[in-house]
C-alpha cells in the first residue's frame, strides 16, 4: 500500500503554507481526544473537513496525504473562549459600537428608553477581517478557532465560533449567535448609567424590557386585531436573541455579587474573569455557572510607581489567580481559558503552563482549550474533541504544547492543513 507522505518545512517566504488534500491521516501520533483517555500510539483520519476515524489500529487510507507522527501530539483545535481576534483596532468613536470603541465621552442619556451603550445587534462576523494580522498569529500558535465578541459599550453584542480560516468571514462562522456580551462600563457618561450602580440598574431594567417586549409581541402575533402595534426595538432584540449572557466577575466579591445579580436575569449565564473563583467557590458551585478564566494572570503594572505599595488583597489575589482553574477543576465546575489581553502565543502558552504547575492537570488544560469551551456554548456536538464526523480542526505539535521548547507543526482547519512558515512566537518588530 502507498502512501503520500508530507514532509514538514518551514518556508520563510510566506506567513503559512495552506494544502487542501481530500484525505490526510496523521500516523502513529499521541492523540489527546479531549473526550476520552490519551491515545498513546494512534492514527486520525480526515476526509473532506471532518474527522473520519480515530484510534490505535485505524486503517489509513490508500489515498491519503500522510503525516508522520513519531514523537507529534495530535490535540483538537485550540479555542480561545472570548476574543477580539480578527476585529481590526479602531483609534476613534466614530464606528459606533463597531470596534474597541468605548462609549462616546460626554455622552448624556435621558433614561434606559435610550438604550445607551447598547449594540446588542451587532455580530462579531459582521466586524472580523480574515486577513486581520492576529488571526494568523493565534493560528501559528496552534489555535484553530475563537468565539469573537464585539467589546464596545455595556451590551457589546452577539458572539460567534469562528474557525481561523477563511477568506470571507462567512466561511469563518461555525455557529452564531453564541451569548451577549456585557461589561460593567461606566466611563463615557455624564449622566445615567454612570456609575456601577447605574450600570447595574441599568443591565437590570434591559432585561425586564426585554421580558415585556417579548411578551408584548408575542400577544400580537396572537391576536394583531384590536391591539396597539409593538415598536420595533433592535437593541430588545438584539437583546432577546442571544442564547446566553456573559458576566464579568474577577474578585470574591463581584463573582459573589454576579451570581446574586444573575439570579435576576432568569438567563442561561456564563462568568467570566474568574481570578478569585477558589475564595468565591461556594458560590460559584452552588450557581451551575460555568467560568471562563482569564489567562491573563494579574500582575504589577510595569508602570507602576515604584514607592506605592499594593494592598495585601492584591498581593493575594496576584499569587492565588494561577491556582483557580484546579480549584474549579477540583469543585467540578466546568471552565475554559481565554487570552485576555495576552497576544503572542508564547504568552499563551506559558499561562497556560503556570496553570498547571499551580495544580491543574494536562488533560483538564487541554480540555479548558477544547471540549469545555465547546460544552459552554451548545456546540460540542461538532467541534471541541477529536470523533468521527467532528469538525476537523487539529493542532499537531511536536512534543507537549505546554512546554517553552515544542513547536507547532500544523494546524488543520475546516481539514485544510496550515504549517506556520516562521516560528509563530518571533518578536513583532516594534513600531517606529
Amino acid at each position: 500500500m502507498r502512501h503520500v507522505v508530507f514532509v514538514f518545512a518551514l518556508v520563510l517566504a510566506s506567513p503559512v503554507c495552506a494544502e487542501t488534500p481530500g484525505v490526510l491521516a496523521v500516523r502513529n501520533a499521541r492523540i489527546f481526544t479531549a473526550s476520552g483517555p490519551v491515545i498513546e500510539r494512534g492514527n486520525v483520519v480526515v476526509r473532506d473537513g471532518l474527522i473520519e476515524a480515530v484510534g490505535a489500529s485505524v486503517p489509513i487510507p490508500a489515498d491519503a496525504w500522510l503525516i508522520e507522527g513519531a514523537g507529534l501530539t495530535v490535540y483538537p483545535g485550540f479555542t480561545n473562549a472570548l476574543s477580539v481576534w480578527g476585529i481590526p483596532r479602531q483609534s476613534d468613536a466614530s464606528s459606533n459600537g463597531r470596534g474597541r470603541v468605548a462609549a462616546p465621552q460626554g455622552a448624556v442619556a435621558r433614561g434606559p428608553e435610550d438604550r445607551p451603550s447598547n449594540t446588542s445587534w451587532v455580530t462579531a462576523q459582521e466586524l472580523v477581517q480574515p486577513a486581520d494580522a492576529s488571526i494568523g498569529r493565534a493560528r501559528g500558535g496552534g489555535f484553530t478557532s475563537a468565539v469573537v465578541f464585539p467589546e464596545a459599550g455595556i451590551f457589546a453584542g452577539q458572539g460567534a465560533w469562528m474557525n481561523l480560516a477563511g477568506d470571507k468571514a462567512g466561511q469563518m462562522v461555525v455557529a452564531s449567535p453564541l451569548g451577549q456580551l456585557v461589561a460593567l462600563r461606566t466611563s463615557g457618561f455624564t449622566s445615567f448609567p454612570g456609575s456601577l450602580m447605574g450600570v447595574f440598574a441599568y443591565i437590570r431594567q434591559v432585561y425586564l424590557d426585554a421580558d415585556y417586549y417579548a411578551a408584548a409581541r408575542q400577544l400580537y402575533a396572537q391576536e394583531a386585531r384590536g391591539r396597539k402595534r409593538v415598536d420595533y426595538d433592535r437593541a430588545l432584540e438584539g437583546v432577546l436573541a442571544a442564547p446566553r449572557v456573559l458576566l464579568p466577575a474577577v474578585t470574591k466579591v463581584e463573582l459573589e455579587r454576579m451570581v446574586r445579580f444573575a439570579a435576576e436575569l432568569k438567563r442561561p449565564v456564563v462568568l467570566y474573569g474568574g481570578h478569585d473563583a477558589a475564595r468565591a467557590m461556594d458560590a460559584v458551585k452552588a450557581s451551575g455557572f460555568p467560568v471562563l478564566v482569564n489567562l491573563q494572570w494579574p500582575e504589577r503594572p510595569r508602570q507602576a510607581d515604584p514607592a506605592q505599595e499594593d494592598s495585601l488583597r492584591t498581593l493575594e489575589l496576584r499569587e492565588a489567580a494561577p491556582a483557580a482553574p484546579a480549584a474549579l477543576a477540583k469543585a467540578g465546575v466546568k471552565f475554559a481559558f481565554y487570552t485576555g489581553g495576552l497576544d503572542r502565543p508564547q504568552e499563551i502558552r506559558a499561562a497556560a503552563k503556570k496553570a498547571i504547575d499551580a495544580g491543574l492537570s494536562r488533560e483538564d488544560a487541554v480540555r479548558a482549550l477544547t471540549l469545555s469551551v465547546a460544552e459552554i456554548y451548545g456546540v460540542a456536538d461538532r467541534v471541541g474533541s477529536i470523533e468521527p464526523g467532528k469538525i476537523a480542526n487539529l493542532t499537531v505539535v511536536d512534543g507537549d504544547w505546554f512546554q517553552e521548547r515544542s513547536k507547532v507543526k500544523a494546524v488543520i482547519v475546516d481539514g485544510v492543513k496550515y504549517e506556520p512558515a516562521a516560528e509563530a512566537d518571533k518578536k513583532e518588530e516594534p513600531a517606529k
